[in-house]
């Protein structure tokens, strides 16, 4: 016979869940929505959805172990509780299965989740041939976007320069694969847009990549997810997807003013920090 509770304890449990219920019943589509991606924010990149499913089933996986381990607590707690009239058990016992069961399977854990990680990691590092190549340069304390040779312009590049008091945006076109080459002239950083479900460590002397094809219009938030000094917190950028004919026309406005025409990689940039007299700049 498998495990009962008693029913004062199963009326309690039941009445524990009506408030969950209602709360979740009360919740908007949006909200129901959210639940199901486990609070993770709606896809916006072809990267998007297989890391939501990743998500969803590393929290299935830790659910299962831990009804699993708190099913065997309960069981043992009201199986052997000690009674008036036990005497106390032999402490030194082993138990072999026992034993065999909680060595093998966290191995097995282990195994079936390194071999789901590669193959989702294979998924989101692939590097389809991109439309579109954009130079992001990482820099004490903001973030350049360098539009590399795009044909929309005459096979010129063009570039954004941010400040930490003014974030730069970063324009995308929908549906098209851009490939991202990420550099920096001082420390590291990490490039973070939460909406891709990715992001990639800038590193100084090494050049970084990755691939992905933006898939909803909207405007996102981007941000250094790598403590990087004094002014890390004011390290954000915009994202804003838009058509191919708006991103068109966005790299031909941005051509017209030699403000915004070359390569910009942020080295001189970066020796100067705002707000400060001297140069160097603060650690």
């Amino acid at each position: 016979m498998g495990l009962q509770l008693p029913k004062r304890a199963r009326r309690l449990t039941g009445v524990a869940l009506i408030p969950v219920l209602l709360l979740l019943a009360s919740c908007s589509q949006a909200q129901q929505d959210e639940w199901k991606r486990g609070a993770m924010p709606e896809a916006a990149s072809d990267r998007s959805n297989v890391m939501i499913e990743f998500w969803q089933w590393t929290w299935v996986a830790a659910l299962v172990v831990g009804v699993l381990v708190w099913g065997l607590i309960f069981y043992s707690v009201i199986k052997f509780r000690r009674r008036s009239d036990d005497e106390v058990p032999l402490q030194t016992r082993y138990n072999l299965p026992m034993e065999i069961l909680y060595t093998v399977a966290p191995v097995i854990v282990v195994l079936v989740l390194f071999d789901y990680v590669v193959k989702v990691q294979d998924e989101v590092k692939a590097a389809p041939e991109p439309d579109h190549i954009i130079k992001v340069v990482g820099q004490k304390w903001s973030w350049s976007f360098n539009y590399y040779k795009d044909d929309a312009i005459g096979g010129q590049t063009v570039n954004v320069v941010g400040t930490p008091a003014d974030p730069p945006t970063l324009v995308l076109p929908v549906d098209e694969v851009v490939r991202f080459d990420l550099d920096s002239p001082d420390v590291i950083h990490s490039f973070w847009v939460a909406g891709f479900h990715y992001k990639e460590d800038v590193i100084p002397g090494k050049t970084n990549t990755f691939t992905l094809t933006p898939t909803r219009k909207g405007d996102y938030r981007g941000k250094c997810a790598e403590l990087c000094g004094v002014y890390h917190s004011r390290m954000l950028f915009n994202v804003k997807i838009v058509s191919a004919d708006e991103y068109d026309a966005y790299l031909k406005t941005l051509s017209q003013n030699p403000d915004h025409v070359g390569l910009f990689e942020g080295a001189d940039y970066a020796r100067t920090q705002a707000g400060l007299e001297t140069q160097g700049g603060a650690e």
